[in-house]
């Protein structure tokens, strides 16, 4: 048991996971077994007394996939508190490269799909997977300097923080104010909970934290913003000593049940028996803005940000780490799934393409990133070797 909760936690199998649950998901979707796992998925499970009725599809992007975002945002709280985006210092470079790889991403896709009904997928090429990355960088990144990992991890997160105010302002709708102003109430009294944590493990307060936060999230989903923020605002509530502990306790269950179920059911998609030519644009524009706009997106601007913030000394980073970090960047995936599902809710066939395009830009980006990183670092080892 404990050998596998180790490989849970390791950088590179949950990314296998990840990928064989999604290809999986593709699989089946294309097979005579399409029709009974589809009717499972639209089966209904409303909460007696509420306004909530979803599907089992939607319990998973809605309800799990919260889960994985409360564990994200603990994170990120640590990064800009404790971590490697506590000062504006640390943070400046990586932020204006990820600035770059959200703007060329988004110039590409509207280039291609910026017709009214493919525009408002423009959000879904702007993600990056932190775990698929971090995932490459330890398969193949074996002799890259610390400077490069950090960058990266500093890169991703400030992704995942545009990217959940992308889901969180875009994808809003009919706010009920009251509930949302109740859901914050709760989690102001989610963070009061979780400060008697101390250093120890109190059951009364973790079930009584368990219940506050189920609560938020419901408040949060009938509010009429995603629910997932939930997820993002009880992370961002947990008092620094016990999130630690949260976060070590809920990892392997993120990443052995909780990410591979939604990536099954994000990927379960019917790849259209049409010629490639009768494809959606949006489809080409994701596949075209992740692998290739996160590219020039982070290198261009992770080699200006390299520039400016050296100020006469060599910049940490060549331009040839950067490009690096930037087939790294192109791994959509988790997060760009989750986007595509919700910028053409309403037009099923385009969300099918669009995940579809989400699928063949990350795989081209997880190719490139695998050549380029093996690249740099068996450079960096022969310079070791001189």
């Amino acid at each position: 048991m404990s050998d596998s909760r180790n490989l849970l936690r390791s950088a590179q199998f949950p990314a296998i996971l990840l990928l064989a649950a999604a290809g999986l998901g593709l699989l089946l979707a294309n097979t005579a077994a399409h029709d009974a796992i589809a009717g499972v998925l639209d089966v209904h499970l409303p909460v007696p007394g509420t306004s909530l009725d979803l599907s089992i599809e939607h319990w998973i992007s809605d309800g799990l996939l919260a889960i994985f975002f409360f564990v994200v945002a603990m994170e990120l709280q640590y990064e800009l508190t404790g971590g490697e985006l506590n000062s504006l210092r640390k943070a400046l470079q990586p932020a204006i490269a990820a600035a770059g790889g959200v703007i060329v991403p988004i110039a590409i896709y509207l280039m291609i799909a910026g017709a009214p009904e493919t525009a408002s997928g423009w959000p879904i090429p702007t993600a990056t997977d932190i775990a698929f990355a971090l995932g490459v960088l330890a398969v193949f990144g074996r002799g890259l300097p610390s400077a490069v990992r950090v960058f990266l991890l500093a890169l991703a997160i400030l992704d995942d923080i545009i990217g959940i105010i992308f889901i969180a302002v875009l994808f809003a709708h009919d706010l009920n104010w009251l509930l949302l102003l109740l859901a914050l109430v709760g989690v102001v009294v989610f963070g009061i909970l979780s400060r008697q944590l101390g250093e120890r493990n109190d059951v009364v307060v973790g079930v009584l934290m368990t219940v506050v936060g189920i609560l938020v999230w419901g408040l949060v989903a009938a509010s009429g913003v995603h629910a997932t923020i939930a997820g993002v605002l009880l992370g961002l509530a947990v008092a620094q000593a016990p999130s630690m502990r949260i976060r070590y306790a809920l990892e392997t269950w993120v990443n052995g049940a909780i990410l591979p179920i939604f990536a099954f059911t994000a990927a379960f998609v019917v790849i259209p028996a049409v010629s490639p030519s009768e494809f959606s644009p949006a489809f080409f524009g994701i596949a075209l803005a992740l692998p290739v706009g996160k590219v020039i997106g982070i290198g261009l601007f992770g080699w200006m940000a390299m520039r400016i913030g050296s100020r006469g000394r060599p910049p940490s980073l060549t331009i040839a780490d950067l490009l690096a970090a930037g087939t790294l960047g192109g791994i959509g995936f988790t997060v760009s799934l989750l986007l595509a599902n919700l910028a053409f809710a309403n037009d099923a066939e385009t969300r099918d393409q669009a995940i579809l395009g989400v699928l063949v830009g990350s795989l081209i980006a997880l190719v490139f990133s695998g050549v380029m990183v093996s690249l740099r670092a068996a450079w960096y080892r022969r310079q070791e070797t001189r």
